[in-house]
């Protein structure tokens, strides 16, 4: 005869063996996701907008991004850092850049290098890195 205390014990390790696979897989789904959202020209100039999210349990406090610009022949047209700022966790934001000097219709593509800075505090490594998410709503290709 099984008792109250163990069946309790029995369900509690059921529940505890089915959640943990999905707490296992939220974990690993934990990424940055980097969205080029809208293309502007204003003067003589690009504005760039992203819509990012920190999809990780905790905030991220600093977040750069060292990004490549493209021409529309495949050609590095520069270098720059992008300062995504402080990024909360579980958040959607809009960051916007304004590229002086680059015509918004002679950018084909668009490459995320990597993160030149990325801290928060226990955030794990390679947070703003590892498994990073980009798209684009753009017809500019956004590789990372």
């Amino acid at each position: 005869m099984i008792t109250p205390f163990a069946k309790r014990a029995v369900l509690c390790l059921t529940a505890l063996t089915m959640a943990s696979p999905v707490l296992a897989e939220d974990a690993q789904n934990a990424q940055v996701s980097i969205e080029l959202n809208a293309l502007e020209t204003v003067e003589d100039a690009c504005r760039i907008s992203f819509l990012i999210q920190n999809g990780h349990d905790t905030d991220i406090s600093k977040a750069v991004y060292e990004t490549v610009l493209f021409d529309t022949d495949g050609r590095v047209e520069r270098l720059t850092l992008f300062d995504f700022g402080e990024l909360p966790s579980a958040r959607l934001r809009v960051r916007q850049f304004v590229v002086p000097g680059l015509p918004c219709t002679s950018l084909g593509r668009l490459l995320i290098n990597g993160a030149q800075t990325c801290s928060g505090e226990g955030l794990p490594d390679g947070a703003c890195t590892k498994d990073l998410k980009v798209s684009s709503r753009t017809d500019v290709e956004v590789l990372g």
